[in-house]
């Protein structure tokens, strides 16, 4: 009888050490995506947790990079950020605008570009989750040829989707205050969001996303609005004659977005003559191309396009899509943007970011080639009826951005008629000017508006310093 004991003993200590070894493969098996301790070009391993994945939504495969918080992630916010274009990657905001890498333009003489740690990283404070989104942008791809069309309302519903089971793979950041971020074009989408998923905890979605408020960068709102605050900016920066101004406007009655009279048509087209070969990402620099390594391939289907597409994108406002170069062009701020091409077309790359392989032929910066419809115009409506919710809202501007300008943006803050809290005054960073801002408060919603000197479209990406100071002030509350 007592041999019989040990090999009861040895069953239970068999599945001991089974579960021991299987512990490791744990935080694996809670979420779908990969953790990335090294990336080609920087030297070592990361110094902040990098996590990639997929998370399947459709038929459409989104593709993320997560940045947990540098200071303490479990209590510090998670802020869903979303990239402009239509069509450019999360990975234009990790490098450009408001992550903790960057390339190293300096030295840079061919081949993989090298990475730089940036210590302005918005990172410091928050848990970021950057998106290639929509469809089609970055290393995001439908299952279907069908899976790739997508709208701005399809995208809203996608990514609130994307929100949901990307907080169930990971619960443990479910309790942490949700804000949602967004550069230029997915400044459509932002409001859109922020509405429906103030709707689906209602309905008793779950997870419940805590959402507490959102960041607005140079955000597009009003395709109308913004065309007509362009005249007025262009005359304010001088680069159009006080007589021509006030022929446009008495001729155009402050609509110059739609023309009815011959002439207004003719003072428009001087008022372009003028302002044509003006960068209207920043107006003191000289005209920049978009330079990317794209096929002739890219090209033709970016050409091909059906008409209503085109016009779509392009009719609306020509500046969000940067052209192409032209023989004449400068080779000036936007080489940069030629760096992230040609360091996401490498093999190496794709595998330490554990892109699937053939799923994506070739990466950009930016997608042009989507197929995109732009079935909203103005969300003013969506901001409005959000100036009920408690929310706080930081919307911020470059004052030498004429693509979003900024007098375009203090018209719909103001016209909401919110109670002032602070007016017009300057912020300084380290006793200088930083810009000037304003802010106002309405049963407990909180609106920060601020502009930022010096700074084009977007402003992260010319005062990335200051904006880190801006948003570090306002998420922790205090006034700028």
């Amino acid at each position: 009888m007592e041999g019989a004991k040990p090999p009861c003993r040895l069953l239970l200590v068999v599945p001991l050490v089974f579960l021991f070894l299987l512990l490791p493969l744990f935080p694996r098996l809670a979420h779908s995506g990969w953790t990335v301790k090294e990336l080609p070009g920087y030297s070592g391993e990361l110094p902040f947790t990098l996590e990639t994945g997929y998370v399947s939504v459709g038929e459409v495969e989104f593709f993320y990079y997560f940045v947990e918080s540098e200071s303490n992630p479990w209590s510090d916010p998670l802020l869903f950020y979303m990239n402009g274009g239509p069509g450019c990657s999360g990975l234009n905001g990790i490098f450009y605008q408001i992550g903790p890498l960057r390339f190293n333009i300096t030295d840079y003489d061919g081949g993989l570009p090298t990475l730089i740690y940036d210590s302005n990283s918005w990172t410091k404070m928050a848990n970021i989750i950057f998106i290639d989104a929509p469809v089609g942008a970055g290393f995001s791809y439908a299952t279907t040829a069908s899976g790739y069309g997508s709208s701005d309302t399809l995208t809203t519903a996608q990514l609130h989707t994307f929100l949901l089971k990307w907080l169930r793979d990971h619960p443990r950041f479910q309790r942490n205050p949700l804000f949602i971020g967004s550069d230029a074009y997915a400044g459509i989408i932002t409001p859109m969001l922020v509405q429906m998923i103030m709707q689906g905890n209602k309905d008793g979605l779950t997870p419940y996303l805590r959402i507490t408020g959102y960041v607005l960068s140079c955000p597009h709102t009003d395709t109308t609005l913004e065309t007509n605050a362009k005249i007025p900016y262009a005359h304010r920066m001088a680069l159009i004659s006080d007589s021509l101004y006030k022929a446009a406007k008495t001729s155009c009655n402050d609509d110059y977005a739609n023309p009815t009279t011959a002439a207004c048509e003719e003072d428009l087209t001087a008022i372009y003559q003028c302002i044509e070969l003006i960068n209207k990402q920043m107006v003191i620099e000289p005209v920049c191309a978009l330079l990317s390594p794209e096929t002739n391939k890219a090209l033709q289907l970016a050409a091909s396009r059906q008409e209503q597409r085109r016009r779509s994108l392009r009719q609306f406002n020509q500046d969000f899509l940067l052209s192409l170069p032209e023989p004449n062009d400068y080779w000036c701020k936007n080489f940069e943007y030629l760096l992230l091409d040609v360091w996401g077309n490498y093999p190496s790359v794709q595998d330490a970011l554990h892109i699937r392989p053939g799923t994506v032929p070739e990466f950009y910066r930016c997608n042009i080639t989507l197929d995109y419809t732009v079935d909203v115009n103005n969300v003013l409506e969506y901001h409005k009826n959000l100036t009920d919710s408690g929310l706080q809202v930081l919307v911020a501007s470059g004052d030498h951005d004429m693509i979003i300008p900024h007098n375009g943006i203090e018209k719909w803050t103001a016209s909401f008629n919110l109670s002032i809290d602070s007016d017009w005054r300057p912020w300084y960073i380290d006793g200088q000017v930083a810009g000037y801002t304003r802010k106002y408060v309405e049963h407990g919603y909180r609106l920060t508006y601020a502009t930022v000197k010096g700074a084009g479209y977007s402003p992260m990406e010319y005062k990335r310093d200051w904006c880190y100071n801006m948003f570090e002030r306002w998420i922790h509350y205090y006034p700028l």
